[in-house]
């Protein structure tokens, strides 16, 4: 046992932990800005509204599906590197960096373009992961990171095309 009574984690792996503490630091502050983002796109779906609704309602709740997809796996690279993951709703709040939205009432083209500029804040965030990740020599996360960037600029397209104007 480990001092205060907490058994230390014995997750075997080849990196050391050192850079396993980078690398889960990156993805915590990850999955605290996933958390942020899943909840603010199914608040932007639940009000949304306008000629668009039907469509918009769908996409977002279609990417609000696929963002809180990604929390588990995000959650399981942290574990399997031997660290400890996000623990509460407070844990999520003072590492995210994506701002909540408490409005009353946002336009849909705002909740659109709000949303594309927080996806593009994650791909940010999942590059700086990549630099400390491929550094640790992590290449299952590194791999998974490319997937991540993919699929968080694909949000951040169709956010972007379906609000431009003719």
């Amino acid at each position: 046992m480990a001092k205060g009574g907490k058994e230390k984690l014995k997750t075997p792996t080849d990196l050391g932990s050192n850079a396993t503490k980078s690398v889960a630091d990156a993805l915590n502050g990850i999955l605290a800005d996933s958390y942020a983002l899943y909840l603010k796109t199914k608040n932007f779906h639940w009000h949304v509204s306008g000629p668009h609704f039907r469509d918009y309602h769908l996409m977002l709740d279609d990417q609000a599906t696929q963002i809180l997809g990604t929390t588990d796996q995000i959650a399981e690279r942290v574990r399997k590197t031997g660290n400890t993951t996000l623990r509460s709703i407070g844990d999520i709040a003072r590492r995210q960096t994506i701002r909540d939205n408490d409005a009353e009432f946002v336009s849909a083209t705002a909740m659109l373009s709000e949303l594309r500029e927080d996806n593009l804040k994650l791909v940010e965030k999942f590059h700086e992961a990549k630099d400390i990740v491929d550094a640790a020599k992590d290449n299952a996360t590194s791999g998974i990171l490319d997937e991540w960037t993919d699929l968080a600029e694909e949000r951040a397209w169709f956010l972007f095309e379906a609000s431009r104007t003719a």
